[in-house]
């Protein structure tokens, strides 16, 4: 949370913004994230930054992997990484591990330009 309360502010003041009204994170089941405590772990963390009205949403991804033997692309599950298609177990994982931030709204005082 805090790692990313710090990216946060970096693209903040990159862009001479005032708040962050809204941050959006991506998460797999094998990131080693857990949805809620980040949430909780956001109302605290974002205390006293450019980040404290900020809402928080987070987006859960499906566990995805790779199929060796057939080539197809298939959701899994956490603990059966297997190929949803062939049933093999030669996968690789292709999503579900991540955890991203994937937007940053921002409020400028800034006026648009006509």
């Amino acid at each position: 949370c805090q790692g990313m309360l710090s990216q946060v502010s970096t693209i903040a003041v990159e862009h001479a913004a005032r708040s962050v009204s809204s941050i959006t994170v991506r998460i797999g089941p094998l990131s080693g994230v857990e949805p809620a405590l980040l949430a909780q772990a956001f109302s605290i963390a974002s205390a006293g930054t450019v980040a404290s009205e900020a809402r928080l949403h987070i987006e859960t991804l499906p566990v995805r992997v790779h199929c060796e033997t057939c080539g197809e692309d298939t959701d899994a599950t956490v603990n059966r990484l297997l190929c949803g298609s062939c049933g093999d177990y030669h996968t690789r994982l292709i999503s579900g591990d991540e955890l991203l931030l994937a937007s940053v709204e921002l409020e400028s005082d800034e006026q648009p330009a006509h």
